[in-house]
């Protein structure tokens, strides 16, 4: 519509012909993708009641999990099959722990990249003989976000964090591991390998458990406790 009254009011007073070669083309080509998009966002919309989020699929398997426990509870399962159904759940405890390991060190790795391009850039700014009234304001603000990311980084801990979630993971691994090849410490029948790897990594979690809360605490309660 743009480019007819734009034809129309400058008829015989602009040529447009060099625009309207270009723009035409252009109007029939957007004209057929939004056909296009059309017709998918209906097929879309048609499946829609079909198609599940991956937060929905998340609270479906929770459900669904629960429901399992409660359902063996119910049943009163002996030892030696929640034992087994522990043993199971081990590959997702892993990734849970590893998935957030990774989010922490992705964090960690941000406000490093952060303070050293920071301290670099506030360093050159600042050594400038005259240095403008713009960069004045670069300077200030990247020593604002050096200081905001550094005092991040020792509050919270990232790095421990990440760290101690990963050999937390990889130590659970290494027990999983030997229990599947039959290696020490597991050598004996099924049963008592079974009970030796609930017990072995409880005390993993526990310990993990552990350091999250010691590195929570503030400092003065962290230094209280060591």
């Amino acid at each position: 519509m743009g480019i007819y009254v734009a034809t129309a009011s400058t008829w015989r007073t602009v040529d447009l012909a060099r625009v309207n070669t270009i723009a035409v083309p252009l109007t029939i080509a957007c004209g057929i993708t939004f056909w296009v998009l059309a017709v998918l966002e209906n097929n879309r919309k048609n499946q829609k009641e079909t198609w599940k989020s991956v937060r929905q699929l998340e609270l479906d398997l929770e459900i669904a999990e629960e429901r399992r426990i409660l359902h063996a509870k119910a049943l009163g399962v002996p030892v030696d099959q929640r034992q087994f159904s522990y043993k199971d759940s081990l590959p997702r405890e892993l990734e849970n722990l590893r998935t957030e390991a990774q989010h922490y060190r992705r964090i960690h790795n941000m406000f490093q990249s952060i303070i050293i391009i920071g301290s670099l850039g506030t360093t050159t700014a600042a050594s400038l003989a005259d240095t403008p009234s713009y960069l004045k304001w670069v300077t200030v603000g990247l020593s604002f976000m050096v200081g905001v990311s550094a005092g991040f980084t020792g509050y919270f801990k990232y790095r421990e964090r990440s760290f101690y979630l990963q050999q937390t993971a990889d130590a659970i691994e290494q027990q999983a591991n030997a229990f599947e090849l039959g290696i020490p410490p597991y050598t004996d029948e099924e049963g008592a390998n079974l009970a030796k790897l609930t017990k072995e990594v409880e005390s993993l979690r526990v310990e993990q458990r552990k350091r999250q809360q010691q590195l929570d605490q503030p400092h003065e309660g962290r230094d209280g406790t060591v």
